[in-house]
Order: C-alpha cells, then sequence, then structure tokens
C-alpha cells in the first residue's frame, strides 16, 4: 500500500482544521475561560484561607497553627484543622460565585424578560378584570353581562 506524503498533509489539515472549529466554538471557549478563572478564585480563597483567616483564628482563640490541629480517637488521628481550613476556603468559594455569578446574573435575566403580547382573541372584562373572549356576552368569572364588540371589518 502506497500513501502520498501530499495526502497525509491534506488529511491532517483536515484534521486540525476540524479540531479548531470544535475549540473555537463559543462553548468550549467559554468553558476554558471558566475552569481557569475557577481555579484562579480556588487559589485566591485558599490563600486567603491560610494567610489570612487561619492566623486570626489563631491570634483570636489562642490556637497555634489550626490546620495542624487534630484529636485521637480509638487511635485513629482526626485531622480538624484541616477540615476547618477546606470548610472556609468552600464556602468563601461558594459565597463569591453566589454573589458576583448569580445574582447579577438573575438580575440581567429579570430584566430582560419582557411580558408576551396580549392574545388578541382575549378581552378585558370591565368589572372584575379577568381576561374573555372577545365574543363572549357574560364574564366566565363573575358572570356580570357585558357588550359584545362590534367585529372588525377584515381589511382593517
Amino acid at each position: 500500500m502506497n500513501v502520498s506524503p501530499d495526502r497525509i498533509i491534506t488529511k491532517s489539515q483536515s484534521l486540525f482544521s476540524g479540531f479548531m472549529q470544535f475549540v473555537l466554538r463559543g462553548q468550549v471557549v467559554n468553558l476554558a475561560v471558566a475552569v481557569l478563572i475557577g481555579g484562579a478564585a480556588g487559589t485566591l480563597a485558599n490563600s486567603f484561607v491560610k494567610n489570612i483567616f487561619t492566623p486570626l483564628i489563631t491570634a483570636i482563640f489562642g490556637v497555634h497553627e489550626l490546620q495542624n490541629q487534630f484529636v485521637i480517637l480509638h487511635n485513629s488521628r482526626v485531622e480538624y484543622g484541616k477540615f476547618l481550613n477546606d470548610f472556609t476556603s468552600f464556602v468563601l468559594i461558594a459565597a463569591t460565585v453566589y454573589f458576583f455569578v448569580i445574582l447579577p446574573v438573575n438580575k440581567l435575566t429579570s430584566m430582560s424578560y419582557f411580558a408576551p403580547p396580549p392574545d388578541p382573541a382575549l378581552r378585558k372584562c370591565p368589572e372584575c378584570l379577568s381576561d374573555i373572549p372577545k365574543a363572549a356576552r357574560r364574564c366566565m368569572h363573575c358572570t356580570q353581562p357585558v357588550e359584545p364588540l362590534a367585529e372588525e371589518p377584515a381589511g382593517a
């Protein structure tokens, strides 16, 4: 089987262009950016807990090296200090995502929501303001008699 080098180059170029089309789609790029920013936020939160929060807790409660605190139960070492650091990091990251991502996105979504246009086959009852068919002679909600609307000409 004899394969020409030109055929190999053409095949690899089509593979590369297909890969580039996949990578340059909006969702893939957005996901990559989100992962990078999330990793950076995690590093920042861990640094805050390790370098600021933990020393403050140790200064307030007089415990040295909170991360190294442990209890021995039935010959097992329970390292609650590391857990408290990790838990604090998680809470900080979750609060950051909630307050700086979820709330603003929800606010923007609610501001951009528009009510659907009114149904042209309905009108408001003059008594209870419920939606009723235009041809109705009595409101189906409050049973108030209503005047039927004059039909619009077909060419209007």
